[in-house]
């Protein structure tokens, strides 16, 4: 018998007895116990609800959070948190308190370490593309540069979960489309704001991407994290549309509006040296939907697990951890956020796979898992309150500052 087909049914993620169980301060989270009861389907505000039950699973009992999300309510959306950058991190709650969200959870995975390469440091960016009120941020880094569990065969960085201008939310995968026009010809742009280039690659980076090092963008390969840095490497930078300057290296610093940095390694180095100060020169980009023709309004990375109600073959039924992921249901006009706790009694969490059992079992047809262990969090605002309180127990004992996250937003 397969290791499938013999699991017990503890194997497979089932709901459980609603718990009424209560919510988290900020400044108390460490160690702290339930602060107050909140009762299954409490209103957040017009059209989101919360509530937390328990899931039996392989390796012991995980408390689930979830956040119901009526997109087709016209008082309510969604969009990205993030610190103002896409190289930059700040806690969930920060995040939800300064764009006035009313609940929230953290999103992509991110570069949130650098020990395979000393005396460059982490720029905290995340791994996919994201899209902030219809506007582009920042594309994929190659697969193999990304940080997170393994992706479900067929899947890669590219991979989003979007709500569209038509207020519908789908997945689907988001390439970056760009390119460099010089006195020299036209060169193909294969990164946009993002901690690693391909190989032999011209990337640009903007004002959206912060004052972080650029350096880390000519470090490993489209395969191998951890392979050496590029010791063949070229900066120019545009502004107003001519080249101001250049540079062997790549550096770092706040990059002016008016400003684009384009960064080669290799092959796109070398065509970067033809520029001379006062060329001409123009970049375009944009994110290409594969599937969708409606523009999305917003975008966040991670990988699918759910589609058409059926979850990814190859989905990892081994490893058990706390984590975050979305649910579609409702044609797209409902999102279900789903946060798991990382209290000690609870932390054992769910497999990606039994993670989509469960929110199959709550009637998403797709599901979406984003970043989990210690960055998983969720937040809600009650009416009247000022802040938002912290939903579930971190699991390192305090918030993780992340680079994103998917913001509720009411007007009722």
């Amino acid at each position: 018998m397969s290791r499938r087909n013999g699991r017990s049914a503890a194997g497979r993620a089932v709901l459980t007895t609603l718990t009424a169980l209560g919510v988290l301060a900020g400044a108390t989270l460490a160690g702290a116990a339930p602060a107050g009861a909140a009762p299954a389907g409490r209103r957040i505000a017009p059209g989101v609800t919360y509530r937390q039950f328990d899931v039996d699973a392989a390796k012991g009992t995980a408390r689930v959070h979830l956040l119901t999300v009526d997109l087709a309510n016209p008082h309510v959306r969604v969009g990205l948190l993030y610190p103002g950058t896409v190289a930059a991190r700040a806690t969930v709650s920060r995040l939800a308190d300064a764009a006035g969200a009313v609940a929230g959870v953290n999103g992509d995975f991110f570069h949130i370490t650098e020990s395979q390469h000393p005396g460059v440091e982490a720029t905290g960016a995340p791994v996919g593309p994201a899209v902030a009120d219809g506007q582009v941020l920042k594309a994929a880094v190659p697969k193999g540069q990304r940080f997170g569990p393994a992706l479900p065969p067929g899947t890669d960085t590219r991979e989003v979960l979007g709500v569209g201008t038509d207020r519908r939310a789908r997945l689907d995968r988001l390439s970056l489309t760009g390119s460099v026009g010089t006195p020299q010809g036209t060169l193909p742009l294969k990164g946009l704001n993002q901690y690693a280039l391909p190989v032999n690659s011209v990337g640009a980076f903007t004002a959206r991407w912060g004052g972080a090092s650029r350096e880390r963008a000519v470090c490993g390969t489209d395969t191998q994290r951890s392979a050496p840095c590029s010791e063949d490497t070229y900066e120019v930078k545009v502004r107003d549309g001519r080249v101001v300057s250049a540079s062997g290296t790549p550096g770092g610093g706040t990059i002016p509006a008016d400003t684009t940095v384009l960064v080669g390694l290799e092959e796109g180095a070398r065509k970067l040296r033809e520029l001379s100060v006062g060329d001409q020169v123009r970049v375009t980009h944009t994110l290409t939907a594969a599937s969708s023709e409606v523009p999305y309004a917003f975008a966040i990375g991670g990988f699918p697990i759910v589609r058409d109600g059926a979850p990814l073959p190859g989905l990892d039924d081994e490893t058990s951890a706390v984590r975050t992921a979305v649910g579609v249901k409702g044609g797209g006009r409902q999102l279900l956020l789903l946060a798991l706790d990382g209290a000690a009694d609870h932390r054992s969490g769910l497999t990606v796979h039994e993670e989509a059992d469960v929110l199959r079992s709550l009637g998403a047809a797709d599901a979406f898992n984003l970043d989990g262990g210690g960055s998983t969090e969720m937040v809600t605002r009650d009416t009247g309150d000022r802040a938002v309180t912290v939903r579930n127990h971190p699991s390192g004992g305090a918030e993780r500052p992340v680079p994103n996250g998917i913001g509720v937003f009411s007007t009722g």
